[in-house]
Order: structure tokens, then sequence, then C-alpha cells
């Protein structure tokens, strides 16, 4: 479906949510989320806080909704590349590092925002509108609900299968581990004020991987 046989009402519905989710990216640069006030993202947006909260039913809802959108186009970038296991996870971390250049808070924000709760939030659904406009030319992956646990589980069966990963380090094991990597490695980078963020996902990958076992 192309933008002109999409209602105009759910055009403008879309851009409005779209323009608050914007907003709240470029605000946040070095920020923590929680400093973050929902009035600074209406103003940005020119949006009232009445429309905000029709869109996001607590300000928080905006980091799950960026993660929707980030998981969604890593998965479009792999379909387009032939990369397997450990490339692809590399792939993912590259951007996690790109998108801390910019906006470092952001990260930690999500980071916070997990720990306070019991499970892994759901992703939000999209409308049509939302899809089109967030994922042009790539709508039928951008339809498809990601799913963090599912492309690692993949990616590590992939792995597993290539001979990437070191002996006595099942798939599964491995996916679990990966989880602590992408959020952890991260957080301890942070903490040491490392300016090789890409070095620490690097240095901690080594765990998995079955050159490291070999090079010892």
């Amino acid at each position: 479906m192309d933008a002109q046989s999409i209602p105009l009402r759910e055009l403008k519905k879309a851009r409005t949510k779209l323009a608050l989710y914007e907003a709240s990216l470029e605000l946040i640069g070095e920020r923590s989320f929680r400093e973050l006030l929902v009035d600074d993202i209406c103003r940005k947006a020119e949006v009232s806080k009445v429309t905000f909260f029709k869109f996001f039913r607590q300000k928080e809802d905006v980091l799950v909704y960026f993660m929707r959108v980030w998981l969604t186009w890593r998965r479009i970038e792999l379909a387009e590349r032939p990369l397997r296991g450990m490339a692809a996870i590399r792939h993912m971390l590259g951007k996690v590092v790109e998108e801390a250049e910019t906006k470092p808070g952001l990260m930690l924000s999500l980071i916070s925002f997990l720990s306070e709760m019991k499970m892994h939030p759901c992703m939000p659904e999209l409308s049509v509108a939302e899809i089109r406009l967030l994922f042009p030319g790539h709508e039928e992956l951008g339809a498809q609900e990601p799913d963090l646990h599912q492309e690692f589980t993949k990616r590590m069966r992939e792995a597993a299968e290539d001979g990437e990963l070191r002996s006595g380090v099942s798939a599964e094991s491995a996916v679990v581990l990966l989880h602590t990597i992408f959020y952890g490695a991260y957080l301890t980078g942070h903490l040491y004020g490392s300016t090789d963020l890409m070095g620490v996902y690097e240095t901690h990958l080594e765990v998995l991987c079955a050159d490291w076992e070999k090079g010892r």
C-alpha cells in the first residue's frame, strides 16, 4: 500500500506520532531519559501533551518504540546483506556504537528502563501508515514484529553451524551470553569511559568465539 492509498487522517496521525518520537531522540543526547520532560518533547514537536498521551501511555513507551524501529531496521539490513552468525552480530553491535556517537544517553536509558521490568517489553504494533513512513520500500519486513531473542537465537545457531562458537558453548548458552554482552558491555564501556565501544564489545565477544580459544 502506497502513501496515496492510505487515508489522509491516518497519515496525519502517523506523522504526529513520528514527530514526537523523533523529537525525543533529538533531545536525548547525553541526557538520561528520566531527565527529559514530556513538555520538552511536545514543545520540540509542536504537539500538545494531550496528543502525546494519546500515542504513548507513558514517556518510557518511546524507548520501546525506539527498540521496535531499531530492531526492524537491523532485520532489513541483514536481509539485504549475506551476513551470518558472528558477522551479523557484529553488524548489529556496530549500529549500537553508531547510535552512541550522537545519543549516548539513549542506550543507558534503555538499560535502566529494562532493569526495572520483570520481562522484555512487547513490541508495539504499528499502523500501516507508520510502517509506510518508517520503512519506505520495506513494508513487508516493517510489518513483522521483531524479536531480539529470536534474532540472537538465529545468529548463534548459524555461528554454531559455521564453527564460530568456542567448544563447550551451545547456541542456547551463547544467546544468554549475547544478551549480557549486548547490554552489559555497553554499560561497562560507559563506566570505564571508553572511547572505543566496539573494542569493548569485541573483548566480550571473545568469550564466545572459537578463534579466541585457538589463540590461547
